[in-house]
């Protein structure tokens, strides 16, 4: 079996999961709002973040302690999935879409993996 790679972004249905440095945080997870005109990020049931219009983007990781790369991931990550949702993408485009900002933001050193079990 193939060894993952140290730094990699788990992707699972309404969820995701920062593999960096061999540490694995998450659950990253979304949920629309209510009303079905916004998104709520949690981690790890917490909320940190809301998507509420394309102006009006809201996240903060810092309660949480976690390295500054796993919040600039979990930002970037989180971002996509509001840009797949709105531009009615599948998992496979969203997931091209994450690699390319990935690259653009210079953590091209993230795999991504979908998975369809949930990571320990």
């Amino acid at each position: 079996m193939k060894k993952r790679n140290p730094n990699s972004i788990i992707l699972h249905e309404e969820g995701y999961w920062v593999i960096s440095r061999d540490r694995a945080f998450g659950p990253f997870d979304y949920q629309w709002s209510a009303d079905l005109r916004g998104i709520q990020f949690t981690f790890r049931g917490e909320t940190f973040g809301e998507f509420c219009s394309p102006h009006e983007f809201f996240a903060d990781l810092k309660p949480f302690g976690l390295p500054l790369t796993v919040c600039r991931i979990a930002a970037i990550v989180s971002g996509s999935i509001v840009n797949g949702i709105q531009s009615g993408s599948d998992q496979t485009h969203r997931a091209e879409d994450l690699a390319k900002l990935l690259r653009q933001f210079g953590f091209d050193q993230f795999e991504i993996y979908q998975s369809t079990q949930s990571e320990d």
